[in-house]
């Protein structure tokens, strides 16, 4: 299958950009492909699959875009609140959560809402599927760590944590994950549901990614990226990233090597080489490109590439885990039997099959350091 890198990273300028990685040795170029302007507000997140990128916004949509044919694919209108977090599970399902509390289960092959869940009672902050495609979780607003049955379609557990979380993450393993309150990260043995130990960053984190089960990178609100050991909980290298703060990371591996992938305000998108026999040691920086824009989300889109989970899984294993019975969507008290069954209905969907552009529209100004 083809072997294609393609950064993509959405910006408060209601843009998503795409550049092309070509990789060479010790020095990798990223070559402007298309800038895409869709939404009607920030970008807030970027997820991918093997055929699919979508965007979430403050505009409450999520748009599909057909990046093996460069061309929109429809508009995803289920939600009444700001997207915060969406995350594909191999080529067949979608989930996304929002400001409304809502958690959506889509599959992909037609685009359907097959389930919602009325996940928290504020926003939802972030989800993390497991790699077996069988569980989920999702941290929100109330103060509450949910875990979701996929294959049952129904809430497994509710723990209540004492701060609101805005992050949690699977490790590739699918045998610990953390949870991120302000500027600390619990970290939790799946077997026993318990915090095994805690990691705390001196500012508050923005993001998280798992290289192993063991090596967690953290990005907080400062210029610095720090490798944190999960079962020492000890800072193992730390180093100057960009000029002002990291607002994501995205990892992948690429010909056995190990790939991180920053963006932050200062609007450069950065590549480095992680030496996982040198973790002490600063990464190598493989190339970087200026965006000119104020970058807020960031991902890696590899056609011949489902996803980096430690266990594989195919196309066939993961329709099987992810079995949720078509529901009615739970109504929040504050809305309509009417509102919710317009939503349900043919507005799901709105196709479109406009081309992604090469015209760059973002002009360069002073850069704000939000």
């Amino acid at each position: 299958m083809e072997d294609r890198i393609e950064l993509l990273c959405g910006c408060y300028e209601q843009i998503l950009f795409g550049y092309q990685v070509q990789p060479g040795g010790e020095q990798w170029t990223a070559t402007a492909d298309f800038t895409h302007h869709t939404h009607t507000a920030s970008l807030s997140v970027v997820a991918v699959n093997n055929r699919f990128v979508t965007t979430g916004s403050k505009d409450e949509t999520i748009q599909i875009y057909d990046l093996k044919k460069k061309v929109e694919h429809g508009v995803l209108l289920h939600h009444n609140g700001s997207i915060t977090c969406l995350e594909f599970h191999g080529n067949t399902h979608l989930l996304s959560g929002a400001e409304d509390g809502l958690i959506c289960v889509w599959n992909t092959k037609k685009w359907e809402c097959q389930q919602t869940f009325k996940a928290h009672k504020g926003h939802v902050s972030s989800l993390s599927i497991h790699p077996s495609g069988k569980l989920a979780l999702s941290v929100g607003t109330d103060k509450t760590l949910r875990t979701w049955n996929l294959v049952e379609g129904r809430s497994a557990f509710i723990k209540n944590i004492k701060q609101n979380a805005h992050i949690v993450q699977w490790s590739p393993s699918g045998e610990k994950y953390v949870v991120v309150m302000q500027n600390k990260g619990d970290v939790y043995k799946l077997e026993t549901a318990s915090v095994i130990g805690t990691i705390l960053n001196p500012k508050r984190i923005s993001s998280i990614r798992f290289i192993t089960d063991t090596l967690l990178a953290v990005a907080g609100d400062e210029d610095f990226i720090r490798l944190y050991d999960t079962d020492s909980q000890k800072c193992v290298c730390e180093f100057k990233a960009h000029e002002t703060r990291v607002k994501s990371l995205h990892y992948f591996e690429y010909e056995q090597s190990h790939i991180l992938v920053s963006s932050s305000s200062d609007g450069y998108v950065k590549m480095w080489k992680i030496d996982l026999n040198k973790v002490n040691t600063a990464p190598t920086l493989l190339c970087q490109v200026s965006t000119s824009a104020r970058l807020t989300c960031l991902s890696v889109w590899r056609p011949g590439v489902i996803d980096n989970k430690a266990t594989p899984t195919t196309e066939a294993t993961a329709e099987k885990n992810i079995e949720c019975p078509k529901k009615k969507r739970e109504v929040p008290k504050d809305k309509t039997e009417d509102s919710d069954a317009e939503q349900e209905g043919e507005k799901q969907v709105v196709h479109k099959k406009r081309k992604l552009t090469d015209k760059p529209k973002i002009k360069k100004k002073k850069q704000n350091k939000d």
